[in-house]
């Protein structure tokens, strides 16, 4: 039977299917039966008993198993020394090889002790690694690594794990050898050794072109200026301030290595230790130290309370003071997220300005940036206030990210006069605005005929909130026999799913729009309703006059040239026909294009006849209702006198009528009924012989 777990690889053998596994306390019996036959000869059929027993014997014939990481060259299993009864282990001679690249993950699995029971029984109690077979793992059973001078670890499961800090990156291939012994509960133990050979990384590794390297910048320098850029080479980089580890000068973008000042930058030397690492393998990386020194200038640097570094303000480096711009509540390098509905006028920023000379009223605020972004926005004082509606669902919004960046520009009276800019970052969050539209035509037709999963049409909705057209169909009632048409919930296709019975179907397809807002309960839908019509399908077989054409053609030079052109109906309906070459342009001398029929000329020595038939045939029905023609070419060669030829376009009768025959059903008589009919033809002719012989002698 299929369920067993035995299964026969010979007409003399029956053997354990691969990955059975028999339990005598479940199923102790096993019938099988066993049918042979010969040729012309009857079928044999017998039974086969088998009987499974109890064991509790253990062996060490098998090697140890590690899956797809290691070539074992000999094993280790478990035996039972004679007149005990009890497993006793027992090692094979040699030792398993491991292969693995120096950049395999931390605590990764490379291999797995599986010893076996005797008749190959696994023992699994837990859910092994992806990758790795079933784990030998019982109560009973102790593993333990007897040499400690590596840094790989094996588990009480019998899993031996890569370093939980990973391989040294060496360029060199590293040995580890592993001496694992295997003991039951009777203290019977079995020795193995495993040898890892860790090969070099197949990547190439991270490193820095230079180490350690020093960069001096003006005192004055503002927040977010590039102080400078840090490379190294190697994949997927990225880039991490070591120490200090909470950097109060200067902070690094993690992709391009560009190291920017925090906040306004004063006389200082900073210290920093700088690592590149693999962002898919962390454990790849390496260091270096930059050196930034600020130098001090003769002027004195404007004075912030509180510091201007923590709203990300800078001031332009000039004799005097600078005014402080502390902003009210604002986080540094000032970030806004408004909704794109905001109206014209409303207040996104308030700054809180201080001239330490105490002329605040002298501060004139003004506003920079690229006309794109800072247009949206202008300033009222010490307010910065939208300008223009900020909309999201615009293709200059999507190409600029749905970000607007901005300036803000204080400048304090004086000669000569002190700026101070606070860069503004204003994020446009989307509101779902718009209600999905339906298609102007929403109908479609479907021959009566269509097989399950037809294509029927697509209900294309659109919505004008961004991303455009951002929408999921879904169809109201569901597929069913009244409505046996499902719609793809992201193309909005409609297929057949069922028979159909009606003469027309009337669907309500709901639109629903995804994405359109930040808060995803907030969708707009709506219902519209598609037509789908059955077009009927003929069930005669088209009308081709004549059915039957003698051509007379005589090859010229050229691509192709015309034959004739076939004269079909399909039916009342005027139903589109197809017309095919059935048979006879075995050398691809014809083409058909549409109805007409094509000669492709070459170097033709002699006449030739042709006889070609071709299949016409109306809607795809099942069963498919065709009419053949037969057509009868003669093609002469252009150096051969032929009589008067007929232009190719008239046809003419043959002289001869020529019958073709289409048969769809084939009756094949038995000898005996051929036999008969022709002895009953023999006597027939005689009786009629005779008859004419008595007249003719009257």
């Amino acid at each position: 039977p299929a369920s067993a777990p035995l299964s026969t690889v010979s007409p003399w053998q029956v053997t354990l299917r691969a990955g059975a596994e028999l339990d005598a306390r479940l199923v102790n019996q096993y019938t099988l039966t066993l049918r042979a036959a010969c040729p012309d000869e009857e079928e044999v059929e017998e039974r086969l008993f088998v009987k499974v027993m109890v064991g509790r014997v253990l062996r060490c014939d098998t090697p140890f198993t590690s899956a797809g990481r290691s070539w074992r060259a000999a094993g280790a299993g478990w035996r039972v020394p004679a007149g005990t009864g009890l497993p006793w282990p027992c090692c094979a001679t040699g030792e398993d090889v491991v292969r693995v690249p120096a950049d395999v993950a931390p605590s990764t699995p490379l291999y797995a002790v599986l010893p076996q029971y005797l008749g190959g029984l696994m023992v699994s109690a837990w859910r092994e690694p992806q990758g790795f077979p079933p784990s030998s793992h019982h109560p009973s059973l102790q593993f333990r690594l007897q040499n400690h001078d590596t840094p790989l670890t094996l588990t009480r499961r019998g899993l031996v794990l890569a370093p939980a800090s990973g391989f040294n990156p060496s360029k060199e291939t590293q040995t580890f050898r592993l001496e694992i012994e295997v003991m039951d509960d009777h203290g019977h133990n079995c020795n193995r050794t495993v040898r890892v050979e860790v090969l070099p990384p197949r990547r190439p590794r991270v490193t820095f072109l230079e180490t350690q390297w020093a960069v001096t910048v003006p005192e004055g320098t503002g927040p977010l200026e590039v102080v400078t850029q840090v490379r190294a080479s190697g994949d997927n980089v990225r880039y991490a301030i070591l120490a200090p580890t909470a950097p109060a000068l200067f902070t690094i973008n993690e992709v391009t290595g560009e190291i920017r000042s925090i906040r306004r930058l004063e006389v200082a030397h900073a210290h920093l230790l700088i690592r590149a690492y693999n962002a898919l393998h962390p454990a790849d990386h390496a260091t270096a130290t930059l050196n930034i020194t600020v130098q001090g200038t003769d002027r004195r640097a404007p004075s912030c309370v509180p510091a201007i570094s923590v709203y990300g303000l800078g001031g332009k480096r000039g004799a005097g003071n600078a005014p402080l711009c502390p902003a009210s509540q604002q986080l540094p390098h000032h970030r806004s997220q408004v909704p794109e509905t905001v109206s014209p006028g409303s207040t996104l920023v308030t700054l809180r300005c201080t001239d330490p000379t105490g002329a605040e009223g002298h501060l004139r605020y003004a506003l920079e940036g690229p006309p794109t972004s800072h247009s949206h926005f202008c300033m009222e004082g010490p307010q910065l206030q939208v300008n223009t509606t900020l909309d999201y669902d615009s293709e200059a919004a999507a190409a600029m990210g749905f970000q607007f960046t901005a300036t803000i520009v204080v400048t304090a009276g004086g000669q000569p006069p002190l700026s101070t800019r606070v860069p503004v970052l204003v994020m446009v969050t989307p509101v779902n605005e718009f209600t999905p539209m339906c298609p102007n035509d929403a109908s479609f037709t479907v021959p009566e005929t269509a097989a399950f999963g037809s294509a029927v049409g697509r209900v294309a909705g659109t919505d004008r909130d961004y991303p455009p057209d951002s929408l999921e169909y879904s169809l109201e009632g569901g597929p069913g026999p009244t409505q046996p048409f499902s719609i793809d919930t992201r193309t909005g296709e409609v297929r057949v799913v069922g028979p159909l019975d009606s003469q027309s179907y009337r669907l309500t397809v709901r639109l629903t729009d995804t994405r359109n807002d930040l808060d995803p309960a907030k969708r707009r839908s709506r219902l519209c309703n598609v037509a789908v019509r059955l077009q009927a399908v003929p069930d005669q077989a088209p009308v081709c006059t004549p059915e039957v054409q003698e051509l007379r053609i005589t090859a010229a030079l050229g691509s192709r040239q015309p034959v004739t052109r076939l004269a079909c109906q399909g039916g009342p309906d005027g139903t589109a026909l197809a017309y095919t070459i059935a048979g006879g342009n075995e050398d691809g001398r014809f083409r058909l294009e549409g109805n007409t029929l094509f000669y492709l000329p070459d170097d033709l020595a002699k006449p030739r006849t042709f006889v070609l038939l071709v299949e016409v045939w109306g809607s795809p029905s099942v069963p498919r209702h065709s009419t053949v023609v037969a057509l009868v070419v003669h093609v002469m060669p252009r150096s051969t006198p032929v009589p008067p030829s007929i232009t190719p376009w008239r046809t003419t009768l043959q002289r001869e009528p020529l019958v073709l025959t289409r048969t769809e059903a084939v009756w094949y008589p038995p000898a005996w009924f051929v036999a008969v009919l022709t002895i009953s033809g023999a006597l027939l002719l005689a009786t009629l012989g005779c008859v004419a012989r008595s007249l003719l002698c009257r």
